[in-house]
C-alpha cells in the first residue's frame, strides 16, 4: 500500500469536523488504527458509530480524536484529492472515444482518459471493468459500495474486444457475475454504434443484460457523438431518423418485458433518439427515478417538471424582464416550450432563445455541455440578448467559470456587454434565474461523462 499522504481541504460549518476543531492543511492519518488508501478505505471505515481519528495538525502535532456518531454519518471534512489517491487513466482505445476526437492545444485535464472504479462510486463515472483489479473488485463487494455505474456497449466478448480495442475487454466482462453475486448495485450504458453494436448485437446484449436485473437496475442507450476531428479514427456513421425510430421500438419492447418480469423498466433510450425520430419524451412514470440523467435519459422530462412545480409554488405578476438563452440544438425546443410555461404566469417576461451551432467539434454534436465560449462569444455578437444571458451550468468546467476553450464568463460578459447568469441543471433555478435579478451565486455543476449525449440529433 502507497503511504498517501490525505490533506483536509475545507472542513463544512455545523459539521464533525468543524466541532473537532478540524483545519485544511491538517492531515488525515489514521482511522481506528488504520492507514487509509483511497475514497474506498475512507468511506468504509467511516461508518460506524464510533471512530477514532488520528490527526496530523500544521503545526506538527498528532491529535488522536474518539468521535460517537450515527453510524453513516459523515465527518464533513474535504480532501485536497477526492479519490484520495492518484486518478488511473484508461487503458481501451476504444473506437467511440469522445477524448480522441478533440483538436490540440486544449488544457491538459481534458485530454485525461479516467477508467476508474473510484469515480464511479465517487461521482458515478463509467467505468469498461478492464482496469479494475480483483483487489478493487474484492473491496467493492466487502465495503457493499454501490452503485457501480459500467460501459457494456456490448455482451459479445469478441465484438467487445473491437470496440474498445483491448484483448482483454471481453474477459473482464467476468467481473459482473462476481459482483451480481455479491448484491452490488449496478447501472449500466451502452454507446450506440451504427451498424457495429445495434440491432442484432443490441438484442443480444439486453438478453444477456437482463439477466442481471434488478441488481443491475438500469441500463441507458445513447448514440455516439461524433465531432468534425475524425481523421484517422475507426469510421463511424451517424445515425438516421429510421434507426432512432426502430431502436426506440427495440427499447420499449423490452420495457414491457422487463416491466412484467421485474417492475422495472430496466432499458431506457437517451432524449436523443426520440428527438432524432420525431417522437414524444417519455413520461414521467417511465424513468424509473430518473437512474440515468447523467446519461441524458429524461433529462428534458424532469426539466418540464420540476419548471411546473416551482410554478406551482409561487404566483404571477406583471414585472417586465428582457432577457436571453443559449443553448445546443437539442435542448433548444424544449427551453422554448419551458419559457412558454412562465410566460403563462409573468406574461411581461420577455425571451430570446439563441440556439448555438457547435462550430467548434461540428453541427452533429448537439449538446449544451460542449459548447465553446468562442461559440458563444461568435454566434451572440450584436444579438438582443435584453439585460441578462442564461446559459447552463453544463457549459463550465464543474465549480467554475471556464468554457472548454478556457475563456471565462467574465471574459464572455465583457464582449458581449451583458449580464452572465449561469443557470443550475434544475427546472426550478431556470424559473428563478429567468424571474428574479442575478444573485452570483457559485457555480454547480453535475459530473457529466461527456463522452455521450453528443451525437447528431436531427433538426429539432
Amino acid at each position: 500500500m502507497k503511504d498517501n499522504l490525505h490533506v483536509i481541504s475545507s472542513v463544512l460549518p455545523g459539521s464533525i469536523g468543524e466541532e473537532l476543531e478540524l483545519s485544511p492543511g491538517d492531515v488525515l492519518v489514521s482511522i481506528n488504527g488504520q492507514p487509509v488508501e483511497d475514497v474506498f478505505d475512507y468511506r468504509y471505515l467511516i461508518n460506524d458509530e464510533l471512530v477514532v481519528l488520528l490527526i496530523r495538525k500544521k503545526n506538527g502535532e498528532e491529535w488522536e480524536l474518539e468521535v460517537e456518531k450515527e453510524y453513516d454519518e459523515d465527518l464533513g471534512i474535504e480532501f485536497e484529492n477526492s479519490l484520495m489517491d492518484d486518478y488511473r487513466s484508461c487503458c481501451n482505445h476504444c473506437i467511440f472515444c469522445f477524448i480522441d476526437q478533440m483538436p490540440p492545444g486544449m488544457r491538459d485535464t481534458l485530454y485525461f482518459k479516467d477508467d476508474d472504479s473510484r469515480l464511479s462510486f465517487l461521482q458515478g463515472n463509467y467505468v469498461t471493468l478492464t482496469n479494475m483489479s480483483d483487489y478493487d473488485l474484492e473491496r467493492i463487494i466487502r465495503f457493499h459500495l454501490s452503485p457501480v455505474n459500467i460501459s457494456f456497449q456490448t455482451m459479445n466478448p469478441d465484438l467487445r474486444c473491437k470496440m474498445l480495442h483491448n484483448r482483454f475487454a471481453g474477459e473482464a466482462l467476468k467481473k459482473v457475475d462476481k459482483l451480481y453475486e455479491g448484491g452490488v448495485t449496478m447501472n449500466g450504458q451502452i454507446v450506440l454504434c451504427r451498424g457495429i453494436n445495434d440491432r442484432e448485437e443490441l438484442e443480444y446484449s439486453l438478453e444477456k443484460l437482463s439477466q442481471y436485473a434488478p441488481v443491475l437496475q438500469s441500463v441507458s442507450v445513447v448514440p455516439v457523438g461524433l465531432s468534425r476531428f475524425r481523421d484517422g479514427l475507426y469510421p463511424l456513421e451517424p445515425f438516421t431518423r429510421e434507426d432512432a425510430i426502430d431502436l426506440i421500438d427495440q427499447v420499449e419492447r423490452w420495457q414491457k418485458i422487463m416491466m412484467k418480469k421485474h417492475g422495472i423498466h430496466f432499458v431506457h433510450a437517451s432524449d436523443e433518439w426520440y428527438i432524432l425520430a420525431g417522437r414524444e419524451i417519455p413520461e414521467e412514470g417511465r424513468y424509473d427515478g430518473y437512474l440515468q440523467l447523467e446519461n441524458g435519459v429524461g433529462m428534458m422530462r424532469l426539466l418540464e417538471t420540476e419548471v411546473r412545480e416551482r410554478l406551482m409554488d409561487i404566483s404571477g405578476d406583471d414585472r417586465e424582464i428582457w432577457a436571453s438563452v443559449a443553448t445546443g440544438k437539442l435542448a433548444a425546443p424544449f427551453i422554448k416550450e419551458n419559457i412558454r410555461l412562465i410566460q403563462e404566469k409573468f406574461p411581461r417576461i420577455h425571451v430570446n432563445v439563441y440556439t448555438i451551432e457547435n462550430r467548434f467539434f461540428g453541427e452533429r454534436i448537439t449538446v449544451s455541455g460542449l459548447i465553446t465560449g468562442t461559440d458563444l462569444k461568435e454566434q451572440l455578437k450584436g444579438k438582443d440578448l435584453g439585460e441578462k444571458l442564461l446559459i447552463p451550468c453544463n457549459m463550465l468546467r464543474s465549480g467554475e467559470d471556464v468554457f472548454l476553450d478556457d475563456l471565462t464568463v467574465k471574459d464572455l460578459r465583457e464582449s458581449l456587454g451583458t449580464e452572465i447568469v449561469v443557470v443550475d441543471e434544475n427546472g426550478a433555478d431556470l424559473v428563478n434565474c429567468l424571474i428574479n435579478p442575478p444573485d452570483h451565486k457559485k457555480i454547480k455543476r453535475r459530473q457529466i461523462y461527456e463522452q455521450t449525449s453528443s451525437s447528431d440529433s436531427g433538426k429539432a
